[in-house]
């Protein structure tokens, strides 16, 4: 594996991604940990939500966010 990149990055780039990769990180474990603790309209939509987080790494927290508080009930 060639990580080149990273020498030429110097210490405030790498800073950054990880900065970056752990703020990513959490907000993708807060919509897990609340599509697994929330009731939705449809059964099934929690199991669906639960698989677009796991697989849809990049979009799947941000849809998330956007589309899966409409399909919750309102208890």
């Amino acid at each position: 594996m060639n990580l080149a990149f990273i020498q030429n990055m110097g210490g405030g780039g790498i800073v950054t991604i990880l900065l970056f990769s752990l703020a990513y990180f959490i907000l993708w474990v807060y919509c897990l940990v609340d599509a697994l603790r929330s009731n939705f309209k449809d059964p099934n939509m929690k199991l669906i939500w639960v698989i677009i987080l796991l697989f849809a790494h990049g979009l799947g927290p941000i849809t998330y966010l956007i589309l899966g508080k409409n399909s919750k009930t309102t208890n």
